[in-house]
């Protein structure tokens, strides 16, 4: 019984001293190393993302460009268009034309510039070598003179010659616009208080295209027509075109246009129970769903100009029919004009 106790004490001092050395052996603290290696992940996983990537836009995040971000320039332009050729080179086939729409792409989106349009192939003259880059840096060079900026360079995408080749302009303007399919252009502004020059250059061939616009507003020599001569073509022809300009592809109706809508107010007042439907129209040049849009944005605004004037909503309607209905022929600047209109058709 001795030896059974014996026995006894020294296997509980032996588990006792076991477990005593077990726990000393779960309080070790590990090696400075071994905490910094067991640590470092979990506290990249909690932490903030690096002060430099925060906030980043995504890689193929496109700015859009905005010409007020082009400082006004107050240089002397002299002659339009402006801009000289380097000694060595000579412009072919070129011409200018008063009134036109043409493209410029912005980096995000082609801009439709209305206004005097300048357009040239570029070559080197006899015996004379072609050099791109030397004639870029001679174009960028004087606009920068006159105040003006590279607002792109580089391949056009695909989306936007898709909306360029199916322009009256891209048949017209193939000398002036260059190879754009297949070789990079430069674009540049030059912003002046009452105008804007945009400048296109690009690689066609073993020469260049260049192209000039300055944005000007349609002169308006047309007169706003009275109430009572709408009333009459109303009567007679059950609809009535009227003179409204608007800011180029927007519907924004300019200050010119506010004594013809005054007599369209005036003709409402007087003829109480008249239901007019206010349709838009444009002309056939680039993208006709586009165009369609525009149109009935443009009829819409014309009619909120009419409430706005306390003329009841009710009597008004409002549509766009695009380039569906010109009424003269889209391929002179002229019969252009004629069909980017308003008319008041009576209900």
């Amino acid at each position: 019984m001795k030896h059974a106790s014996s026995l006894a004490k020294h296997t509980t001092l032996a588990l006792a001293v076991a477990a005593l050395l077990l726990g000393a052996a779960c309080k070790r603290t590990p090696a400075p190393e071994q905490t910094a290696a067991a640590g470092s992940e979990p506290a990249a996983t909690a932490s903030a993302p690096p002060a430099d990537t925060a906030g980043t836009p995504a890689a193929d995040a496109k700015p859009v460009f905005d010409i007020n971000s082009i400082p006004v320039s107050t240089a002397s332009l002299g002659q339009f268009p402006y801009i000289g050729l380097p000694d060595g080179y000579s412009a072919q086939r070129a011409s200018t034309s008063k009134f036109e729409r043409v493209p410029f792409w912005t980096g995000d989106r082609v801009e439709w510039v209305e206004g005097q349009v300048y357009g040239t192939a570029v070559n080197a003259q006899e015996g004379q070598p072609y050099s791109q880059l030397e004639l870029t840096r001679n174009v960028q060079a004087l606009v920068e003179s006159l105040g003006g900026r590279e607002i792109f360079k580089g391949n056009i995408p695909q989306a936007a010659l898709t909306e360029i080749q199916d322009s009256k302009a891209a048949v017209e303007r193939v000398d002036a616009l260059g190879d754009i399919y297949n070789e990079p252009a430069n674009v540049y502004v030059i912003r002046q208080a009452d105008r804007n020059i945009w400048v296109h250059l690009s690689k066609s061939g073993d020469g260049s295209g260049l192209m000039v616009a300055e944005t000007k507003p349609v002169e308006i020599t047309a007169k706003a027509q009275p109430a009572d001569a709408l009333k009459k073509s109303l009567d007679a022809d059950g609809k009535v075109a009227i003179q409204v300009q608007f800011d180029t592809d927007k519907a924004n109706i300019l200050p010119a246009s506010r004594p013809q809508l005054e007599q369209v107010v005036a003709l409402l007042n007087d003829n109480p129970d008249l239901r007019l439907s206010v349709n838009g129209h444009t002309d056939n040049t680039g993208d006709a769903q586009h165009n369609m849009q525009l149109s009935q944005r443009r009829a819409a605004a014309v009619r909120d100009f009419l409430t706005a004037a306390k003329i009841d909503g009710k009597r008004l309607e409002s549509s766009g029919f695009g380039d569906t209905q010109p009424v003269a022929d889209n391929s002179s600047e002229e019969g252009k004009a004629r069909n980017r209109r308003v008319e008041l058709v009576k209900l």
